[in-house]
């Protein structure tokens, strides 16, 4: 059988600004501001960077911003601003919203799902790609849809029922490890390092092309795409990675539920993109969107190359 060929396109959406407190965590400013800079707000800038794959007959996009049917208060907290909308970049590269396939969720925090429902002028909510599959987890679905209360503002029932509602939502497995056995083994203070390496053999297929794997310390049951584009793999690493200032391993989010599973996660991922020289795609970082990784000279894995979609190989 002739293998499929792909196309994959960046899909810009708007800015937006988190506290630069909250995205790194128990790191002192200090530290972190040398490479995400905060405002006078201590507010830092981050993208809703989505992925576009046209595979044969699909066209699958991954994630989907934050979208635009929440109310003024909600957005002044996360002060959108920027010149790209998702419909914009759709445009741009001869597509709209009806011709997707396949939206691929890898978690269903409100940045990643929010544009996946919109609202009608009649104040009806619908899916905002019609003729779309929704994929994602049993695992997760059902985390976010009975959400702990640290959580509970980030997945809100107007991006979920809409969606379980359609008929349209389907489920992948995840063959994911026992995570109550996980914590119990991170709350008497075990050794843990095993932890991160147990994902990292495992990759579950969706396409021909695609494949992904499925980690629990951003959030239980989140989703890693892995898209093979000739003899190189590009990885989507959503919040595994939100930018490249996050490479240091104590640079986690304190959104992350399973901190020391993110840790542990992230630590295994980036040996794993240092031997297979990964192209590690970043949704979150307003900056830099593509790079691969190197060691550096103090043993640290530190980004190697910079460079965006366009400048891959094959890409037009």
């Amino acid at each position: 059988m002739m293998e499929q060929q792909i196309e994959i396109y960046s899909i810009d959406t708007e800015l937006f600004k988190l506290d630069g407190g909250a995205m790194f965590g128990v790191v002192p400013k200090s530290l972190w501001e040398k490479s995400l800079p905060a405002d006078a707000h201590n507010m830092c800038d981050l993208a809703m960077r989505l992925l576009l794959i046209k595979e044969g007959s699909r066209l699958i996009l991954i994630d989907t911003g934050i979208g635009n049917k929440q109310d003024e208060k909600f957005f002044s907290r996360y002060h959108l601003h920027g010149p790209d909308t998702l419909d914009q970049s759709l445009q741009k590269i001869g597509y709209n919203r009806s011709d997707i396939t396949d939206v691929f969720l890898t978690h269903l925090h409100f940045d990643h799902v929010g544009g996946a429902v919109q609202k009608e002028d009649t104040g009806h909510l619908t899916l905002s790609f019609p003729n779309a599959t929704y994929w994602s987890n049993q695992l997760h679905w059902d985390w976010a849809a009975n959400p702990n209360a640290r959580e509970k503002a980030s997945f809100l029932p107007e991006n979920l029922l809409p969606i379980e509602n359609s008929g349209r939502l389907k489920f992948l497995p995840t063959q994911y490890p026992n995570s109550d056995k996980i914590l119990i083994k991170h709350d008497n203070g075990h050794d843990f390092s095993e932890l991160g390496k147990s994902w990292t053999s495992d990759l579950l297929p969706f396409t021909e092309h695609i494949s992904y794997q499925v980690v629990g310390g951003h959030t239980r049951g989140m989703m890693v795409p892995y898209i093979k584009i000739g003899s190189r793999t590009l990885v989507y690493v959503t919040d595994l990675i939100p930018t490249a200032s996050h490479f240091p391993l104590p640079y986690i989010a304190s959104f992350d539920v399973f901190p020391l599973m993110a840790m542990a996660e992230k630590e295994a991922f980036l040996q794993k993109a240092l031997e297979e020289q990964y192209i590690i795609f970043f949704e979150h970082d307003a900056v830099n969107q593509c790079c691969t990784v190197k060691i550096n000279e103090k043993g640290k894995v530190v980004p190697r190359e910079i460079f965006t979609l366009d400048k891959l190989p094959g890409q037009s």
